[in-house]
């Protein structure tokens, strides 16, 4: 979705699907490593499903701006946008974290919820930024 125009487009602005493949996968595959390497008790399989179902606030969110974006361009439009991603950003923060912190040891909680903030943010970054 976050992919405009046809599949063989080159110069369209918007991210290809190789690079939020990419920065997903990684993304993900990083933040679960991080957490086996903390100590933290949770399977290396169900931690990538947890961030990866995690992410449906956010592909909502994408639904919404896009439809946002078929309106005329403004600072209201922008300010709709914002407030969505914002609202979804948090929404999947509070999901993933409140599963994947309680698998870690209490001291070391913060060291596993901030890649997981950075992963999500990196995500809503792309798509406020997207404009067809």
């Amino acid at each position: 979705m976050l992919q405009r125009g046809s599949a063989d487009s080159e110069n369209d602005g918007g991210p290809q699907f190789a690079e939020v493949f990419v920065i997903i996968w990684f993304g993900a595959v990083t933040i679960t490593l991080n957490s086996k390497l903390l100590g933290g008790n949770i399977s290396f399989f169900q931690s990538l499903c947890v961030l990866g179902y995690c992410i449906l606030p956010l592909t909502v969110a994408l639904l919404v701006c896009r439809l946002v974006l078929l309106a005329k361009p403004g600072p209201i439009n922008f300010i709709v946008r914002l407030f969505v991603v914002i609202m979804m950003f948090a929404w999947s923060i509070v999901a993933s974290t409140a599963f994947l912190a309680d698998s870690q040891p209490p001291n070391r909680k913060a060291l596993a919820v901030y890649p997981v903030f950075l992963f999500y943010f990196v995500i809503s970054w792309m798509i406020l930024t997207f404009t067809p």
